[in-house]
């Protein structure tokens, strides 16, 4: 297993947090994903030979957030 920090933009509250959560946990390969309002991340740990980094981006950003580089 593997663990990954996403920076992320346009998150103001609780609402965000969930969906952007709720997304990532059905991403197959990611055993969980914690995501922090305060710090604009997400922690995210999962099998890296069944995901991966691009995946996780391209689901926060269809969510309707940034993701920071």
């Amino acid at each position: 297993m593997q663990t990954t920090i996403i920076k992320i933009k346009g998150m103001t509250c609780m609402g965000c947090i969930n969906s952007v959560k709720t997304v990532l946990e059905k991403v197959p390969g990611i055993n969980s994903a914690e995501v922090s309002l305060e710090q604009a991340q997400a922690t995210i740990h999962y099998e890296p030979e069944k995901t991966g980094t691009d995946q996780f981006k391209q689901t926060i950003e269809d969510a309707g957030f940034e993701v920071i580089n």
